[in-house]
């Protein structure tokens, strides 16, 4: 299977709003207008409470790795079913449903980088919960959780694909961030617990 069939499906794969939806399911009309703004699990957490929250990063962890599922099913060689994974996360993060206005790629990378380097997401979410414990601040456990991804792939001797692809995802996610990294510099962040 061709790489000019994998990655558009894997695209529409994360391009699905799964936070936008299960906010919907729990009585937010639409989880743009509220917190943050951000369609991802932390704003569905805030404005929906946590079994949503908590729902809403499964669902979304699962359109990364369902991605990398799809395209190892389809016989697609490595290289490609790496690069399904970052097709997932940019459609998560700009997804055609929602006027390409999506959530941070944190979740999705998560569940797209653990089919791929197991150990590499099991550090990475390791790292983001003992930040995340640490700070109360998701921005911050986020950044430092996805910044661990390659650096243990690459401490694991993973293949170069999925190092590159790590790396790349994690910079994404800084940018996704950056106005989180604002509020933070002006002591105007939101701590994990805050209701939006």
């Amino acid at each position: 299977m061709s790489a000019v069939a994998v990655l558009p499906l894997a695209y529409l794969i994360g391009s699905i709003p799964f936070s936008f939806l299960v906010a919907r399911r729990f009585g937010v009309s639409d989880v743009r207008r509220v917190g943050s703004g951000n369609v991802g699990a932390t704003n569905v957490l805030r404005s929906a409470g946590r079994t949503a929250g908590a729902l809403a990063f499964l669902l979304d962890a699962a359109k990364g790795a369902g991605a990398v599922a799809l395209a190892r099913a389809l016989g697609a060689p490595e290289p490609v079913a790496v690069a399904s994974a970052v097709a997932a996360i940019l459609g998560h993060v700009f997804p055609v449903w929602l006027s390409f206005r999506g959530g941070k790629g944190v979740a999705t990378g998560a569940g797209a980088f653990l089919p791929l380097v197991p150990l590499g997401a099991g550090a990475g979410l390791l790292v983001f919960a003992f930040v995340l414990r640490t700070t109360r601040y998701v921005a911050v456990a986020s950044i430092c959780g996805a910044c661990a991804v390659p650096l243990a792939a690459w401490l694991l001797g993973t293949s170069e694909p999925v190092v590159a692809a790590a790396a790349a995802v994690a910079l994404l996610i800084v940018w996704t961030h950056r106005t989180n990294l604002r509020r933070l510099a002006t002591g105007t962040e939101a701590r994990i617990g805050d209701r939006a």
